[in-house]
């Protein structure tokens, strides 16, 4: 029934040999990989053990259920957490998306609404940041434009979960346009506005999963600029880098180094390239990208931030609840979970059609 666990099994056990060893870890890039394959098959091995456990159980009480009567008790009881454990081990075979592990790339930017918008941005920057202090990730702001009012027109973040799952297996529903209806402080009128900013969300490549050829690429560089267009640096800091190849242009200008703004490019640029490459490997990576956030357009939304009620509704799930107010200070777990959970139960339907 669960053959492939076997497998597994001894994959889990490779691991933990290979874990023990010092000098595994004189890389912390492998180290991390390995460690978090670990996490993802512990659940795995656990679950398999104990539906394993309570089928030799049942056995035993069945074998016995004719001497002793309590035994015969037991069998229901029994029967019914070995098939319980059974349907935890299907839904934990399910297959994983593949970049659960990693880290990410978020890009928030403000899109109609003008300076409404980019003050929203800032709003939804504050809660990734929230939540990610929550589950105690790291997080880097790796370049950012602010708008006159203190939002902003585009930020780019990374985030970075050590050990367990990764970031991307959660923060990857959040790709999309979102969309917020309040009183702007920008209104006089007292009258509600919608407005809205998008999200693009993208597992951050690690130097094995992209290689980048230095001729393929393109490095300009000038002064970075605040709000307004006014120029904050005296030196020519700001990098801008374009992928010839791809097309692709990163630009970083939030710190004074050059070489640290070509750093922070270049971690964005492979994130991107990295997202590039699946989608044409695959196409179910393709649907997955073109389900975020192409154009900021507030009628093409995945979740709507209503200030007046209080209330936040993820439309491609129908979750709806009424503490938009603790949402955006980082209690995102709710929303999320329902997305992961929709998920999953659709990645198990497919598995059971196949199987």
């Amino acid at each position: 029934m669960f053959e492939a666990v076997e497998e597994l099994i001894s994959e889990h056990a490779d691991l933990e040999r290979r874990l023990a060893d010092p000098s595994v870890h004189a890389n912390p890039g492998t180290a991390r990989s390995l460690g978090r394959r670990y996490a993802q098959l512990t659940p795995i091995i656990e679950t398999y053990q104990r539906w394993r456990a309570l089928g030799d159980d049942f056995e035993a009480a069945r074998e016995l259920a004719d001497v002793d009567a309590s035994f015969r008790a037991e069998m229901p009881e029994l029967e019914r957490r070995r098939e319980a454990a059974a349907d935890e081990l299907r839904a934990l075979l399910v297959p994983r998306d593949p970049n659960d592990g990693k880290d990410v790339i978020v890009e928030v930017k403000a899109g109609e609404g003008g300076e409404e918008s980019a003050l929203f941005a800032g709003d939804l920057v504050r809660m990734y940041l929230r939540y990610a202090e929550r589950h105690g990730w790291k997080t880097e702001v790796l370049d950012s434009t602010e708008s006159d009012l203190g939002g902003y027109r585009d930020i780019t973040l990374a985030v970075r979960a050590d050990g367990g799952e990764g970031a991307w297996s959660r923060l990857k529903f959040e790709g999309g346009v979102h969309r917020v209806q309040r009183v702007p402080v920008t209104e006089s009128q007292g009258r509600i506005h919608t407005s809205a900013a998008g999200v693009l969300v993208l597992p951050e490549a690690e130097d094995v999963d992209v290689d980048i050829d230095p001729n393929d690429l393109r490095i300009d560089v000038y002064r970075s600029s605040g709000p307004g267009g006014q120029s904050v640096n005296t030196t020519d800091s700001a990098v801008r880098i374009t992928h010839l190849p791809t097309g692709v242009v990163v630009s970083c200008q939030n710190e004074k180094s050059q070489l640290q703004n070509k750093e922070s490019a270049l971690r964005i640029l492979r994130a991107r390239l990295l997202a590039h490459a699946q989608e044409e490997a695959a196409a179910a990576a393709s649907a997955e990208r073109r389900s975020q956030v192409r154009t900021v357009d507030r009628s093409e939304r995945v979740r709507t931030y209503n200030f007046p009620e209080n209330r936040i509704s993820d439309h491609r799930v129908n979750f709806k609840a009424y503490n938009l107010d603790q949402v955006l200070d980082g209690d995102l777990d709710a929303v999320i979970q329902a997305l992961v959970d929709a998920d999953a139960a659709t990645r198990l339907a497919e598995t059971s059609v196949t199987t």
